[in-house]
């Protein structure tokens, strides 16, 4: 739990937006370490105030959950993210766009069902949805550029229901929900559950939201949460996934498939995850996670990996409130309580590592390799400038590429008779500079330096 003078901090801030931004009832809790560290909640709900068993709906955060049992199909060999749509749901008139593009909002799909509103109307089945699309159901070619379909995610839960054989509902039960001890989080409110409301933009009085069962259009939006809830989604998010999905397969998830236009991206989306990269006064953060709307509910619920810190809210308004809501409360836990760094201590490395160690040489440029838990390896540029990448060792003696330049690359140490060398997927670095006794690049002009 957080420091008394931490708690009060983060209260107001909360208080501070249910009165000016004019919400019915809002929760919001922070995570660390798995464990919800602080929760607040604000406004009335049928007479009482909010708890972290309130029910809210939840809208599009639905739509990662759905993600995830897309993700377990694959881990199980069932798809892959590169089919096409056709393979698993034939017939639709999108049947070229694949499952990878469907997850990141970058097949081209048209943003809503056609028909009436599909969020303020009840739903049809899958097969009328389907026979519904046509031609212009495709705004933009595929993989060409990001654009949010919630009838993509339609699709991508009827593919559930058909390789599970059962409504994507109850598989997201039995598969996600239950061995994460999300209970509380169901198709349909439970009570106590908040009534979803509009706020009259120029008086304080309210209009009922209506709530439906969507159907078909279910996977994009329809499911109800508590803050309890949420604040586990969030630690298995940021990588505590309780057996649900691998830890890599979550940071796949993570990693940005589609971003916004700008010079430096601040939002994007992964496989099924909303992505946001934000600077304020108590450092930089990358978030993962997502936001949702339904008519009557706002909720967004963001993990931070890097340093195992969640943050969520649940609120029963319509519109109106600012997004700097939960990067405040980040900003106000971390200069209250900075987390402490991890102690360091001392790790075993075999010598073969340890002579890989220190300076290597790209041409000219100046390098060096260290060693990372597990036999890892980093190949650092000494000046910053130039391609940094983290190595993962392999059952064959090579080492495979993480992040930057190099990802999904092959390293690999030769060693000849004139000594050894580096290989990078034909990128060679050498104890010198230009080293003459190794191949490219390495001393090509015979009279050497002069």
């Amino acid at each position: 739990m957080v420091l008394e003078g931490t708690a009060r901090a983060l209260l107001r801030r909360l208080a501070v937006e249910q009165a000016e931004s004019r919400i019915p009832s809002i929760v919001a809790a922070l995570v660390r370490d798995g464990q919800v560290a602080w929760f607040g909640g604000r406004g009335r709900v049928g007479g009482e105030q909010p708890g972290e068993n309130t029910q809210y709906r939840i809208g599009s955060i639905t739509k990662s959950m759905v993600a995830v049992l897309i993700m377990r199909l694959r881990e199980e060999g069932q798809l892959d993210l590169l089919d096409p749509l056709d393979k698993h749901l034939p017939g639709t008139p999108v049947g070229d766009v694949t499952i990878a593009q469907l997850l990141s909002h970058t097949a081209g799909l048209t943003a809503e069902s056609p028909g009436e509103w599909w969020e303020r109307t009840p739903g049809v089945p899958a097969a009328e949805l389907i026979g519904s699309l046509g031609s212009e159901s495709a705004r933009h070619r595929p993989g060409r550029r990001y654009h949010y379909s919630n009838v993509g995610f339609a699709l991508l839960g009827e593919i559930v229901a058909r390789r599970r054989s059962a409504p994507w509902e109850e598989v997201l039960r039995e598969e996600v929900l239950e061995p994460l001890g999300m209970r509380e989080t169901t198709p349909r409110p439970r009570a106590p559950h908040a009534t979803g409301f509009a706020v009259h933009p120029w008086a304080d009085v309210l209009l009922p939201e209506p709530e439906n069962d969507h159907g078909a259009m279910a996977p994009a939006g329809q499911l109800w949460s508590t803050a309890s809830d949420l604040a586990r989604w969030a630690a298995f998010v940021g990588g505590d996934t309780g057996g649900v999905l691998r830890p890599e397969t979550v940071a796949e998830m993570r990693e940005p498939a589609a971003v916004e236009d700008g010079d430096v991206w601040t939002r994007g989306y992964g496989l099924g995850l909303q992505l946001s990269r934000y600077t304020g006064p108590a450092g930089s953060r990358r978030l993962a996670g997502h936001t949702g709307s339904m008519p009557g509910f706002l909720a967004t619920v963001w993990a931070d990996p890097a340093d195992g810190t969640g943050v969520l809210f649940l609120a029963n308004t319509t519109s109106g409130m600012r997004a700097s809501l939960l990067t405040d409360l980040l900003d106000i836990l971390t200069q209250h309580e900075p987390p402490l760094p991890a102690e360091w201590s001392p790790a075993p490395a075999d010598d073969d590592l340890l002579a890989l160690t220190g300076p290597w040489y790209w041409g000219p440029t100046a390098y060096v390799c260290r060693v990372l838990p597990g036999r890892g390896l980093s190949l650092t540029p000494v000046n910053a400038q130039g391609r940094a990448s983290r190595f993962a060792a392999q059952a064959d003696g090579t080492w495979l590429g993480l992040d930057g330049y190099y990802a999904g690359e092959t390293l690999q140490v030769v060693r000849t008779v004139g000594g050894v060398h580096l290989d990078l997927n034909t990128f060679v670095f050498t104890r010198e500079p230009y080293d003459a006794a190794v191949p490219v690049p390495g001393g090509v002009d015979p009279q050497g330096w002069r």
